[in-house]
């Protein structure tokens, strides 16, 4: 799956950057928003960590994820869950010129990959519980990246459009005017929404991962209350 999104972004990437070089357009500039959208930035982070997650279990296919690995895992399962959900419930129907995205991409990075990372939730083995003030590193990213973009997009011009502003997506843009209500107000009743979506999301990761975790390797049944003692128990 981390080759598949890896082969997916390469190639949608390959396709922007040939458009705006054919287009004359400046292609750093191009580049830059490429990875500012929080599909790619998720995706990216998802590859990364399904990459770490594989190589750990081929050399220690005994042992529980190690805690790290889990917060991580828990991260970018949430991230793609909320791309999946607000691609397909907010962005699917917006007509995008002709030959701009590579259509299997798309269904990776929007559908394939969400899909695997929830089904990875539920079926993936050697979970291990993680203590709930997780979802603050879960939600850390999130929060970061509407505040690099709504500072970022008063500070860049459209390379298509030539407007002097830039956002990844129109409901993040206070010069939409489909936005209701307009301007930032109408940007910060979506934003709070999908907030409220991620913290959602996240708990539910955490308490899914915390019902179907199993014992660290090398926690003695007698350990009492660390954190092979709560993992047993989540499992039961």
């Amino acid at each position: 799956m981390a080759a598949a999104v890896v082969a997916a972004v390469v190639s949608q990437l390959a396709l922007t950057v040939d458009l705006a070089l054919d287009a004359g357009r400046d292609v750093t500039t191009t580049v830059a928003n490429f990875f500012s959208f929080f599909t790619i930035l998720s995706n990216v982070s998802a590859a990364i960590v399904l990459a770490v997650a594989g190589v750990h279990g081929l050399r220690h296919p005994a042992r529980t994820d190690g805690r790290p690995l889990a917060v991580a895992l828990a991260s970018v399962t949430t991230y793609m869950v909320i791309t999946g959900i607000v691609y397909n419930l907010l962005l699917r129907g917006i007509e995008l010129a002709p030959g701009t995205t590579v259509p299997w991409s798309n269904e990776v990075l929007h559908v394939v990959a969400p899909l695997f990372l929830a089904l990875d939730l539920f079926l993936g083995p050697r979970r291990r519980a993680l203590v709930w003030r997780a979802l603050w590193a879960i939600v850390a990213f999130p929060i970061v990246w509407v505040v690099y973009t709504m500072v970022r997009g008063t500070l860049v011009t459209n390379p298509v459009t030539g407007d002097p502003f830039w956002y990844p997506y129109p409901f993040l843009n206070p010069n939409n005017p489909a936005l209701q209500p307009p301007g930032y107000a109408g940007v910060a009743v979506y934003i709070v929404g999908i907030a409220v979506g991620i913290l959602f999301v996240g708990a539910a990761v955490v308490f899914l991962g915390r019902r179907r975790a199993q014992r660290p390797a090398g926690a003695s049944d007698s350990s009492g209350s660390s954190s092979g003692s709560s993992a047993g128990s989540a499992a039961g």
